[in-house]
């Protein structure tokens, strides 16, 4: 690697011979070791292989390794000569984090927290496999499939304003529920409006720190120690088996189409062929499974905030501040070299951070720039940011998604005891409820990157700006 700047390190384009590019990874001279400690940035330089990618290949600074792409990778390729790759979104396709503000204030649920918590622990199913409340049949999950979070709004799960707090609005319009198979869809139509399991949460927040008061203020958030709701949820196991069905079409095209990658988990296809854009609409409709998802969601959260503090949701103010996607592919508009392009960006355990100049971010948020939400373990705290030019010019309007796995799931439950991070948790004030012992001890808070030093970074490489930091007082894992 070539150190670039304070906050940059480049693999050149001489590191692999199939390079069309270089690759950028977003680190500093600390968090640059635990990066070299697995093969992500050889995912990363791998990636830059691939054809029709525009610019460079990138890596966030909670980048680690993933399947093809490294978990925190964002590449774009071009909308006529470049590629559709599923590992380039991951199996969770859309897992992503809705923030929801309240009027409340530690003083006003300091007595309440762990009812809070268990009343919404019996509303919202969670683990792995874990059924949901509604018995679709495959018709209305063709229609969930289609319309995103729209549909739940529409069918009485939350308000409209909620759609207007979305990235897409909650619904992706590039979407087919014909291009999904039926073993998704029966996958998917009894877990809609669930937790699941690994690092998705549901967490009671507080805030902890202002840095920005005027964006802070745009985004609902007012002072510290309000409360806040963090959702982190996905598209369960409809998005997974979507995910390994258009991998195995991609595995098939790449010999179609005689596309040489240097890593059969970066099978793709033309974007303009069917296998491309059937994978395109059966994705994007996996991402408006996962919208519908954590808008059920969010509507049994508001109903447990009102069974638990005996008030309604609107006299608390909980409103979505915003609703961002991880793990997603977009056909988008950028500037590249002066020239406006049409591209497929893919970001892999990334987010999306659009500057005020993006007519898509929310019309209440056009003059400040999109809501940025930065998850890191259930133990440290979380970040909202905003969207920057330097995003929009350097990373296609793209910056980190969270903290970040240092050790894998079965390294950390040999590591850690539940009784052990229950208690460590305690002795900070969190309380956490958890649907399985293992769901505690793989997300243990050692398991992760300091979130601190990831968001310090995006901060300081001008991908993304910090306008508050939340810190966890209740927790419920799947």
């Amino acid at each position: 690697m070539n150190k670039l700047d304070e906050f940059r390190f480049e693999i050149p384009r001489s590191f692999k011979p199939c390079m069309r590019t270089s690759a950028v990874i977003f680190a500093d001279d600390k968090m640059i070791h635990s990066v070299k400690a697995d093969s992500a940035p050889e995912q990363a330089a791998n990636v830059a292989c691939l054809p029709g990618i525009v610019g460079k290949s990138l890596a966030m600074p909670d980048i680690h390794w993933g399947y093809g792409f490294p978990i925190g990778g964002v590449a774009a390729f071009d909308a006529e000569k470049g590629v559709i790759s599923p590992g380039g979104i991951g199996y969770d396709v859309n897992c992503g984090v809705k923030l929801v503000r309240t009027d409340l204030t530690v003083r006003d649920v300091a007595n309440d927290v762990r009812k809070i918590v268990d009343t919404i622990f019996d509303n919202v199913p969670s683990g792995v496999g874990e059924k949901g409340k509604l018995r679709l049949s495959v018709k209305e999950i063709d229609d969930v499939l289609d319309g995103g979070a729209e549909w739940a709004v529409r069918e009485g799960y939350g308000w409209e304003d909620d759609l207007a707090s979305s990235e897409e609005s909650g619904r992706m319009r590039t979407a087919d529920s014909d291009k999904v198979d039926l073993k998704a869809k029966q996958r998917g139509a009894p877990q809609l409006g669930t937790l699941g399991g690994g690092n998705h949460f549901l967490e009671l927040q507080r805030v902890e720190k202002i840095f920005d008061s005027e964006a802070a203020k745009v985004f609902g958030i007012n002072s510290v120690d309000q409360i806040m709701v963090s959702i982190h949820s996905g598209s369960r196991g409809c998005g997974h088996q979507i995910a390994s069905d258009y991998i195995r079409v991609m595995e098939g095209a790449i010999r179609k189409y005689n596309i040489q990658v240097p890593d059969r988990q970066l099978a793709c296809a033309p974007v303009n062929s069917e296998e491309g854009q059937d994978c395109f609409k059966a994705m994007s409709a996996a991402a408006n499974y996962a919208w519908a998802n954590r808008q059920l969601i969010l509507h049994w959260v508001r109903e447990s905030f009102e069974k638990a503090l005996s008030r309604k949701a609107e006299d608390m103010g909980m409103k979505c501040v915003y609703d961002v996607a991880h793990n997603i592919c977009k056909l988008e508009e950028h500037t590249v070299d002066g020239k406006r392009m049409k591209l497929y960006v893919h970001r892999k355990g990334a987010t999306r951070a659009f500057d005020s100049s993006r007519s898509e971010v929310p019309q209440k948020y056009r003059h400040i720039g999109q809501p940025v939400l930065i998850p890191g373990d259930m133990g440290s705290a979380s970040y909202v940011l905003v969207g920057t030019p330097g995003a929009m010019a350097e990373t296609y309007g793209s910056t980190c998604h969270g903290a970040g796995r240092l050790m894998s799931r079965t390294a950390a439950a040999r590591k850690f005891s539940a009784n052990e991070v229950v208690s460590l948790l305690g002795s900070r004030g969190i309380y956490v409820r958890a649907a399985s012992r293992d769901g505690i001890v793989e997300e243990a808070p050692g398991a992760y990157k300091d979130v601190d030093d990831v968001v310090r970074i995006a901060h300081g490489a001008g991908i993304s700006r910090m306008v508050a930091r939340l810190k966890p007082i209740g927790v419920m894992k799947g």
